[in-house]
């Protein structure tokens, strides 16, 4: 009894311990989290979305020789929005952020000037009427978009306190973001409901989430934000993979300045989605947005 009892305490010596800078990383994630749910409405910036998507295959046309045996070329559709951007909350879902978005021009063809813009987002995005936020979700969907995932801009709020409990970290390697060291941990979603929304069509997509999460060291400052999601449509193996970049705001608050989405069929791309952000306006400081 006494070799067992020392061998299971050899075995406890020998397993590994949490890595105490876990417990830290996730408190200032959680805090930075906090303080982006509380300014985020009013918060505004100019989104450039750029999209990728694969045309579907044209009608079978017979080839001939040598362009017989290649596979048909893939074909690619390229899609530019220019809109107005900011963040609102619909009474339906309370706590729940939604990106809105005015649109100023697509595909190089102006719709209406910045200004104007700017206020039709302020006023939705301050509106107690759901209906008018809801019209706003739908912006990208009436131009014609392949799929398009929405709601990257708030990824962060992934990591508030409250919503740790849904996941388990791991801390994994040191990278670098620039010239800033990283540490980078790794994340898988446990529980909760799926935390990435992709439209295809007018079918909402609800995944769950694994991917990675880098913070400045040595002030666990979050930087980038990794997602994957695998599931199956029909047959086929669909992979979406973003990367969601941040950056300290003048106003103290996070904001993303980039998102990078990518979506597979099997091993083809079918979509790439890229959204750029200017720097995040606040209405009473900079966005000169009267409310009526």
């Amino acid at each position: 009894m006494e070799g067992i009892l020392l061998w299971l305490a050899a075995l406890a010596w020998q397993a590994p311990q949490a890595d105490p800078r876990l417990q830290a990383v996730l408190a200032r994630v959680a805090e930075e989290a906090e303080i982006f749910a509380q300014a985020a409405t009013n918060l505004t910036s100019e989104e450039t979305f750029q999209q990728r998507a694969r045309k579907n295959p044209r009608r079978f046309r017979p080839r001939f020789g040598g362009a017989a045996t290649e596979p048909p070329k893939v074909e690619y559709a390229m899609r530019e929005i220019v809109s107005e951007y900011g963040y609102a909350v619909l009474k339906e879902s309370p706590g729940q952020l939604h990106e809105l978005r005015q649109v100023m021009s697509v595909d190089g063809r102006k719709i209406m000037s910045a200004q104007t813009a700017r206020q039709a987002l302020a006023r939705g995005m301050k509106s107690q009427d759901d209906r008018v936020k809801r019209r706003m979700l739908e912006e990208f969907r009436r131009h014609g978009l392949a799929s398009a995932a929405a709601d990257f801009g708030q990824v962060i709020l992934l990591f508030s306190q409250r919503r740790q409990g849904e996941y388990r970290f791991a801390i994994r390697r040191s990278e670098h973001i620039g010239a800033d060291p990283a540490l980078v941990l790794t994340f898988e979603q446990t529980g909760g409901s799926g935390a990435l929304v992709i439209f295809e069509g007018r079918t909402a997509i609800h995944q769950t989430l694994e991917g990675e999460l880098w913070v400045r060291q040595p002030d666990w400052l979050p930087l980038r934000v990794v997602l994957r999601s695998v599931r199956k449509r029909d047959e086929t193996v669909i992979r979406d993979e973003a990367t969601v970049d941040y950056v300290m705001t003048q106003h103290g608050v996070l904001a993303p300045a980039s998102v990078v989405h990518r979506q597979y069929a099997g091993d083809q791309l079918a979509v790439e989605n890229l959204f750029r952000y200017l720097a995040f306006r606040k209405f009473a400081a900079e966005a000169e947005v009267k409310f009526n």
